[in-house]
């Protein structure tokens, strides 16, 4: 039998200076030293930290943490989320005592809330006239992020043990809960202070909120850091993009990633992987001791004394295509290893944004020069449509089968030849009458399994950045 944890994972809140508020009036000066990172020239190595010291005012600075639910479907998630979430409850204490706000969201969860006062403060809260672009929508990458992904996070991450696993989706089933998808509400670690709090789940109600009180300075904490922390629209992508002054709190955040899964490290490793990810292509981090005092968290299970240095060749990632998802830039990259891989089917992933106006221009397919093509659309094999003059073969997307304004995974079976895979293979999208090219950002993999034509959760939750297909106006 396994214990019911009193938390699971995941929940968002951010703490932002009221200024309105006439015991937060005199704030204080938070100092803090920003730690970013860039990657050395040797594949494995650690990388060169960076540090700057910068004194924040707290009537300035929101802190945001992300998705502390009172459930999960990851058994191990729940177990280290209760292990730091008591001292993320200090650090949300510690800021509003020094003149800043806490803004409680948990995603999904709003209807717990309906006449909680911190729901109802967002919800009298006016809106920032203008708001910014799609800040009401996940963000999977930015522009400037262009290095590669470092973990391979498309099996949903989970890392529990099969029979624990198993007895606590029984467990959550048993409790009337959708073992899937089983939080309502926010952990009851985290206390909510009616008489400062917000509480909200959406991009543009958060931004109000930020803007309302002249909020420059943003704090990210919470799970999980390579999904929902990251992704969310009041997450880090989000406020970098929209030109907040944000960090991570990394020892106050988790990551959904299974040893099981590329580059094959121990959990805390792959979690300080995308830790290092955050700080050279996003934006700096800083620890909860900067708050609190004392040491930086560390959970009890990690045994490790300090990061170490990974062998190259585990994060290279092209040992073979036939053994795990690939990421390649371009064709001529992935040559040599399509050349050894003639002898059974490729498959090519990579995850594109639909937004609504597509189809508003008529009807949206894909074309590939190769006849020898079968694609999933979201895990639905679409049949190819008629041939036009611009491919020898596309297949329309139907509207149905899309998450419109939202990320899909587009999979890809080729049964390629040495000759198809000389040539060159140049992918396009049409919307109506326009039309554009499908840069080569695909993972691939080689290999007969159909299991290659999805994965288990929605593509922006399981796809990195570096697939994220991007388009440019076709000649």
């Amino acid at each position: 039998m396994i214990r019911v944890p009193s938390l699971c994972t995941a929940a968002c809140v951010i703490v932002g200076a009221i200024l309105g508020t006439p015991e937060l009036a005199m704030s204080d000066t938070i100092k803090l030293k920003l730690r970013s990172s860039k990657p050395t020239k040797t594949a494995g190595d650690l990388p060169e930290r960076i540090f700057k010291e910068e004194a924040w005012e707290a009537a300035q600075t929101a802190v945001i943490v992300c998705d502390v639910w009172d459930y999960h479907h990851c058994l191990n998630a729940v177990r280290r989320l209760e292990e730091f979430a008591p001292r993320l409850d200090q650090v949300l204490k510690a800021a509003r005592e020094r003149g800043a706000i806490v803004i409680h969201a948990p995603s999904d969860c709003m209807p717990a809330y309906i006449d909680h006062p911190a729901r109802l403060r967002t919800l009298q809260t006016a809106p920032a006239k203008p708001p910014p672009p799609d800040i009401q929508y996940w963000c999977s990458r930015l522009d400037q992020e262009t290095g590669r992904y470092p973990i391979d996070q498309s099996d949903g991450g989970e890392d529990d043990d099969p029979q624990e696993h198993a007895e606590w989706a029984a467990k959550l089933k048993a409790m009337g809960r959708n073992p899937g998808t089983p939080w309502q509400k926010q952990s009851a670690l985290i206390t909510i202070d009616g008489e400062r709090d917000y509480i909200s789940d959406r991009g543009d109600e958060v931004w109000s909120i930020l803007e309302k009180h002249g909020i420059r300075n943003v704090i990210l904490t919470g799970v999980h850091c390579n999904m929902c922390v990251i992704g969310r629209p009041f997450g880090l992508r989000q406020m970098k993009r929209n030109g907040k002054n944000v960090v991570l709190m990394r020892d106050m955040t988790d990551s959904m990633y299974s040893p099981k899964s590329w580059p094959y490290v121990d959990h805390f490793t792959g979690h300080d992987l995308v830790v290092d990810y955050v700080e050279q292509q996003i934006c700096p981090t800083i620890t909860s001791d900067q708050l609190l005092g004392g040491e930086p968290f560390c959970w009890k299970a990690d045994q490790r004394k300090g990061p170490a240095a990974i062998p190259a060749k585990s994060l290279s990632g092209e040992s073979s295509i036939k053994q795990h998802w690939t990421t390649f830039k371009t064709q001529g990259d992935a040559f040599q290893f399509l050349l050894e891989s003639t002898d059974c089917p490729v498959w090519y992933r990579g995850a594109l944004r639909v937004p609504e106006e597509w189809y508003a221009k008529g009807p949206v397919s894909i074309g590939f020069p190769d006849g020898r093509i079968r694609l999933w659309l979201n895990g639905v094999e679409i049949k190819p449509s008629p041939p036009t003059a611009y491919q020898r073969i596309r297949f329309t997307l139907p509207k149905e089968n899309v998450a419109i304004n939202d990320y899909n995974l587009i999979v890809v079976r080729a049964d390629h030849t040495v000759e198809t895979v000389k040539s060159k293979w140049e992918v396009d999208l049409i919307a109506g009458t326009q039309r554009w090219e499908v840069e080569p950002h695909w993972q691939i993999r080689a290999g007969e399994s159909d299991r290659f034509s999805n994965i288990p959760l929605p593509a922006k939750f399981g796809m990195g950045p570096d697939a994220m297909l991007r388009l440019k106006a076709a000649k």
